[in-house]
């Protein structure tokens, strides 16, 4: 049973950390440090495999220490799609208008099919298999599956997470849906309202009366006074919750 069941009264907190490649790698790993000052020995990583076509073991060996270096203090890994961005020239109107304004995350795996998607997601799996950071499970970029995805995932991983939950592989989708909510909260990167709301809103998440708590983090928060100090409240509040990653959550 996963700690999100009910049932168990432990009351958790689970950090990911996303956009983990060789361009952020340095920003990643001082959120990592700072994390660790404030008692959270336990983090989700989400590496990209090969942003820009580059793969991580061959252009950030050192990226790769560390990660391996992490995995044994007790971190997990998680696959964070195949490029993170999404390479189409064609699709929907809406889907080219979110691309032409330059969302190009929001659905790297959106209109394509299942051969498609399983070798973009079996060849991220491999480069990072053979760099020697195997990944337990996966996280969409954006939290954008398709079904094509979903059936994919299976084949590699014990776990996944949505937005809204972390789901055990062979468990159905509808099965998961009867557990408790489990959003991320996250400090979004969007537009001037959107970065205006997103501190008071995951100050607020914090404080419902929940079990679990995910928090998202990004490389780009740590250039943002106004999202640090939000997080730093956070993490502050959630003093004497036990940090978990997201196999644990998931029960794997």
């Amino acid at each position: 049973m996963s700690l999100s069941s009910a049932g168990n009264a432990t009351r958790t907190i689970a950090v990911a950390l996303h956009g983990i490649e060789p361009a952020t790698f340095e920003r990643c790993a001082v959120i990592r440090d700072w994390l660790d000052d404030h008692g959270i020995h336990r983090v989700t990583l989400l590496v990209i495999p090969t942003r820009d076509l580059h793969p991580v073991g061959e252009r950030a060996p050192e990226m790769v220490e560390w990660l391996s270096e992490r995995r044994r203090a007790g971190d997990s890994i998680a696959q964070h799609g195949f490029q993170h961005v999404c390479s189409r020239r064609t699709g929907t109107r809406h889907e080219m208008l979110a691309l032409a304004q330059g969302h190009r995350a929001l659905g790297e795996f959106v209109g394509l099919d299942s051969l498609e998607t399983r070798a973009a997601v079996n060849a991220g799996w491999r480069v990072l298999k053979l760099a020697g950071i195997e990944p337990d499970g996966f996280v969409a970029p954006a939290y954008a599956y398709t079904a094509a995805l979903r059936q994919t995932l299976g084949e590699r991983f014990r776990w996944w997470a949505s937005l809204l939950r972390v789901h055990r592989v062979g468990v159905p989708v509808a099965s998961a849906a009867r557990e408790p909510l489990l959003p991320a909260w996250s400090l979004v990167a969007g537009g001037p309202f959107s970065r205006a709301l997103s501190p008071p809103l995951v100050r607020l998440g914090s404080m419902l009366p929940t079990t679990n708590l995910r928090l998202d983090l990004h490389p780009a928060d740590l250039l943002h006074v106004r999202r640090m100090l939000a997080l730093e409240w956070v993490l502050q509040r959630a003093q004497g919750r036990s940090p978990v990653t997201y196999a644990q959550l998931a029960g794997v």
